[in-house]
């Protein structure tokens, strides 16, 4: 009888960072200007590993997944924060609510997979490079990138599903600037100690498995190359390693202490600063990370802006 006099809430409304007007502005300009950095490094990267032909390798086949997650993720949470900050509209109905937490667990999952697939890929370069163009054939790269989309697609529809049975009837006040899980339970009518437990089983065990992987490939690498006698060999090897490494450590530090950590239930603010930076700063990083100190980047870069600059 309670449940049927309850008004159920069919529309959210996101708080974000702050209600003051003028720090709005400041922060649209902002977030603009990351978001606008973000699409063109991870597309332009894109771009780039598709034109030439000498980055057609199972490394850049990855960076290309890589790219492609980041675009997607914030894509998935800029367009609608920016609209926020002009329009100060910060409502959001339920279905787009639920849509856009669908993409993100989608592109995040899937992203975190690819990464333990580079991280699979540089063991082989390093550990096995007789073994290398036997073992890393397209046909296992289009696998592991199919795989880490597919299991992308199920985690986040498990938990959108898992949504559906809560109510939210007495708040429709997210504290947050997307709609994530974490921040809906905290709203809901009903107990989510089901969809608490189910992002800690499967969340959590799909990125411990993850980083158990990288750190045993990144064991086997470290081991491989102190065993080399080059000291040419062992600064490459370092250098190769070192980007991934570095985005695997920014990525799932931030994930973890979002989704595994008890305390992401109670601190709202620490939650967005989490979310903020692998939704928003990382997918901005990435492009920069991978591409910077990378030879084979940057010479490719330099032959595409010669011709487009000097075109025959």
């Amino acid at each position: 009888m309670m449940e049927e006099n309850e008004t159920l809430v069919i529309e959210f409304v996101l708080l974000g960072f702050t209600n003051n007007l003028q720090l709005q502005v400041l922060l649209f300009m902002v977030f603009l200007v990351i978001y606008i950095i973000t699409m063109v490094g991870n597309v332009g990267l894109i771009v780039l590993i598709w034109m030439n032909s000498h980055l057609h390798t199972p490394m850049y086949f990855f960076l290309g997944n890589l790219a492609l997650g980041d675009a997607c993720i914030s894509s998935t949470v800029s367009p609608k924060m920016l609209v926020s900050f002009i329009t100060h509209n910060k409502v959001i109905s339920f279905s787009k609510c639920m849509a856009q937490f669908h993409f993100l667990a989608f592109s995040g999952t899937t992203e975190s997979l690819i990464l333990a697939a580079m991280a699979y890929d540089r063991y082989v370069a390093i550990c096995k490079p007789l073994l290398y163009p036997v073992v890393m054939t397209n046909r296992l790269c289009s696998q592991l990138s199919v795989f880490s989309y597919v299991v992308g697609f199920l985690h986040s529809i498990l938990h959108v599903g898992l949504l559906f049975r809560l109510h939210f009837c007495h708040s429709n006040q997210i504290h947050h600037f997307f709609c994530d899980i974490m921040p809906l339970y905290k709203i809901s009518c009903n107990d989510p100690f089901i969809n608490v437990l189910m992002v800690f089983i499967f969340s959590g065990s799909i990125q411990v498995f993850i980083i158990l992987c990288i750190l045993i490939s990144y064991a086997c690498i470290l081991f491989a190359i102190l065993k080399k006698k080059s000291q040419k060999g062992r600064s490459k090897a370092f250098s190769t390693c070192g980007a991934h490494l570095f985005s695997v450590s920014l990525f799932f530090g931030s994930a973890l202490f979002m989704y595994v950590c008890p305390r992401s239930l109670q601190a709202d603010n620490q939650d967005m600063m989490d979310s903020l930076f692998y939704t928003i700063i990382i997918p901005m990083l990435n492009p920069f990370i991978y591409s910077l100190r990378n030879k084979e980047v940057t010479e490719a870069l330099r032959i595409v802006l010669k011709q487009i600059v000097l075109p025959k």
